[in-house]
């Protein structure tokens, strides 16, 4: 089964990444418009230089005495120069040039208007009758490391922003989900048998309907199951009366009918009163086991409860029961005495069903209180383990029985808050059965 993911996670997660992609797009769009606003003002930028250097160069051409000697400007100081510039005459003729120029970058025959190359932009423009021709370029290296800077300032933000929109989602996205967890943390805590009304606070407004049902949805169920408890226990109730005193009128008729056919119908008519008094019996348990109010207020040694119900069944039973406690004083459990009465008379009881003859029975109580009943027998099909807890099951034997024993010892169980684990063959051997049984501490 696949686990299903935090509603926080998929909220700090999704709202991060969402954060994240606008201001990513956000960026981009801001890198393209920057670009256009950059390239704009530089391209009006090389045609006000150009615009203004020819007009100087006009005049420093005409005060010279030599008109067509080429002429390199001296730098005032050593720079990095982004902008360089050719001056030519009408016959092409270089007449002043920048300090820090490359002529294999301008055409051999000045062009006018704004071009790119493959690595220049260049503006050109004319003068005097198209006699003099001034050509501006600025590398397109600059331009680019201008925008990549730009754009590098645009993205460092997210260093700091992603872990912060990630911290301050999640911590908003938690508040805000408060009532939420905390109503998830009280199920989580509840019992199996605790069918009380959950009392959720400051839940949302779209989750305040899925309380409202979940609280009528367990009214109604602990309803139903009182209901059915209360019709258990009450008709094995009254049914014990009737039975016990047509038992002892079935009795009274064996002693006084002579041998025959009357006194075989009257002794199969007791065994089966017999047998409904038992399943009178086990039905009365089962209600107190699915009753809830299986554990004590204060825990309490176990081992004096468990010696006696054993010593009972010794006294009683023809197969022999071995009883090993732990070397330890006590051992201390929270589960109440009857339950765990009831619990203890039901393992022992089908293992003396359905267990191999002349073979014991083996009660084991360990120092951490995990309680053991095993006995030999036929291996129990791995397919049919899992149902034996089930209500009127039976596992492939002639032995007679309910059916509710280890039905009885589960609901136990569970009420306490622990286990029942089944195993066949019992750990260890290569047949048998055990059940085994934490108890609650």
């Amino acid at each position: 089964m696949r686990r299903a993911t935090s509603l926080q996670r998929r909220l700090g997660f999704g709202l991060t990444l969402g954060v994240t992609l606008l201001w990513l797009l956000a960026t981009a769009v801001t890198a393209l418009v920057v670009e256009h606003t950059l390239n704009k003002t530089l391209d009006s930028v090389l045609e006000e230089t150009a615009q203004r250097l020819l007009s100087l160069a006009v005049v420093e051409i005409f005060n010279r005495e030599d008109t067509d000697l080429l002429q390199q400007v001296a730098a005032l100081h050593p720079h990095e120069e982004y902008i360089t510039y050719l001056v030519r005459g009408k016959d092409d003729v270089p007449l002043l040039v920048s300090h820090d120029i490359d002529l294999s970058v301008f055409p051999e025959t000045p062009q006018m208007g704004l071009r790119s190359t493959a690595t220049h932009r260049i503006y050109g423009i004319s003068a005097v009758s198209n006699t003099f021709f001034i050509e501006v370029a600025e590398p397109l290296a600059s331009r680019r490391q201008a925008k990549w800077q730009t754009l590098g300032m645009l993205l460092l933000p997210l260093v700091v922003l992603i872990p912060l929109s990630l911290i301050g989602i999640w911590w908003f996205v938690r508040h805000s989900l408060r009532g939420v967890l905390e109503y998830r943390n009280m199920l989580e805590a509840r019992g199996a048998g605790d069918l009380s009304q959950v009392r959720g606070k400051n839940l949302p407004a779209e989750i305040v309907p899925i309380g409202d049902a979940v609280n009528q949805l367990l009214e109604r169920l602990r309803r139903t199951l009182e209901a059915e408890r209360s019709f258990t226990a009450n008709s094995a109730h009254e049914l014990r009366t009737p039975l016990a005193a047509t038992l002892a009128q079935v009795q009274r008729l064996r002693r006084e009918v002579p041998d025959g056919p009357v006194q075989d119908r009257a002794a199969r008519i007791e065994v089966s009163l017999r047998e409904l008094s038992r399943l009178s019996e086990k039905l009365m348990q089962l209600a107190k086991a699915e009753s809830g109010g299986l554990l004590a207020e204060t825990p309490q040694d176990i081992l004096p409860i468990i010696s006696h119900i054993v010593d009972d069944f010794q006294r009683a039973a023809e197969t022999p029961l071995v009883l090993t406690l732990p070397n330890e004083a006590r051992v201390m459990s929270s589960i109440d005495p009857d339950a765990l009465a009831i619990l203890l008379r039901n393992l022992i009881e089908n293992a003396l069903k359905h267990g191999q003859e002349n073979q014991p029975v083996e009660i084991i109580v360990s120092g951490d209180g995990m309680l053991r009943v095993i006995n030999a027998g036929v291996v129990v099909p791995r397919e049919a383990l899992h149902r034996l807890t089930d209500r009127f099951q039976r596992g492939k034997s002639r032995a007679g029985g309910s059916g509710l024993g280890l039905a009885i010892a589960q609901a136990i169980a569970v009420g306490a808050g622990a286990t029942l684990t089944l195993a066949s063959p019992a750990p260890g051997r290569i047949d048998g059965f055990e059940a085994s049984f934490l108890l609650a501490h």
